[in-house]
């Protein structure tokens, strides 16, 4: 499980950052889930290690341009690239009358479904390997963070072991993997969970933006491995930020550190924070870093991946390196 950054800038593009959008790869599953879909967001694909025609589900924040603007065209795109069974869209209200009409005044329509989900807090996507849920956050139109839990998988059964016990292999074999007691032939009682290995912890990722800091996206982030939060601007310009319903670095960095997150990466950064100007985005890593240690600041193009947690390891704590550009 990995996340590439697509765009890490607000509102506008840059030269060097595009607007919102990441994308979860799926290795495992040959899938790709995209997260935001702000204008050029298929060109930055074009740009990365993404395959176009593995993306299978998009979640869109909210409403506002930079971060849907980019969805009409990707959806069209993804039509000519190959044949896809369907792509699920899950989103707020409004977002399937935007497509409609997005479809209508173009001429456009697609050569496979398209099936899109309005969303509220809670479940909104769930298989035998992942849950995706969401809250409502605080910003000036409805907006959603997403949280991705991958389900923990038991671990590697001995078959030497079970053999040396001689129990036949077969039906007891899968509810031993399972982690049940069985009773044998002979009488004999096997709890299923002395033949495993430790229990792969699964992975989960967070993703909240647009929002100002509040209590949904600590309970969303929960003790999750990887938060990426917003960080329009930096401390100094908290007041901004309250008019226009964003986070400063600090707020991002407190919600981790009330969520209890492992690792930290801001995003979304405000385009005044340019080389040159009397606040860097240098400032506001620093910013966060002073309450939250494990802080990382995305870059168009980073790619993270998501390691597994030790059964052991889950409340260990350690600074990251420092991104470098792919």
């Amino acid at each position: 499980m990995q996340i590439t950054f697509l765009g890490t800038s607000s509102g506008v593009p840059t030269r060097s950052r595009n607007v919102s959008s990441i994308a979860l790869q799926l290795p495992q599953r040959a899938e790709t889930w995209l997260f935001d879909c702000g204008e050029g967001t298929q060109h930055q694909i074009l740009r990365s290690d993404i395959r176009i025609s593995q993306i299978s589900r998009i979640f869109i924040t909210h409403m506002h341009g930079d971060h849907i603007y980019g969805l009409m065209g990707l959806l069209s795109s993804i039509g000519l690239a190959g044949n896809p069974t369907r792509i699920d869209v899950y989103g707020p209200p409004k977002l399937d009358d935007y497509l409609r009409a997005c479809g209508r005044y173009s001429q456009t329509h697609f050569s496979y479904p398209v099936k899109v989900h309005t969303v509220e807090p809670g479940v909104v996507f769930e298989d035998a390997e992942y849950v995706v849920s969401c809250e409502a956050l605080t910003h000036r139109v409805p907006a959603f963070g997403y949280r991705v839990s991958e389900k923990d998988r038991p671990g590697r059964f001995n078959v030497e072991q079970a053999e040396a016990l001689g129990i036949p292999s077969g039906p007891l074999y899968g509810r031993l993997k399972r982690g049940e007691v069985v009773t044998l032939p002979d009488g004999r009682q096997i709890n299923g969970a002395d033949l495993c290995g430790e229990v792969q912890i699964g992975r989960k990722f967070v993703y909240c933006t647009d929002t100002i800091y509040c209590d949904s996206a600590v309970e969303l982030a929960r003790d999750a491995d990887v938060l990426v939060h917003e960080a329009t601007f930096a401390h100094q310009d908290a007041e901004l930020a309250y008019q226009r319903l964003h986070s400063t670095s600090t707020m991002a960095a407190q919600v981790a550190l009330n969520a209890g997150v492992q690792q930290l990466i801001m995003t979304h950064f405000s385009p005044r924070y340019a080389p040159g100007n009397a606040i860097a985005l240098e400032d506001l890593l620093t910013e966060a870093r002073a309450i939250f240690p494990n802080t990382l600041m995305a870059q168009d193009f980073y790619t993270h991946e998501i390691p597994r947690r030790r059964p052991a390891a889950l409340t260990a704590s350690r600074r990251p390196p420092s991104p470098s550009r792919r």
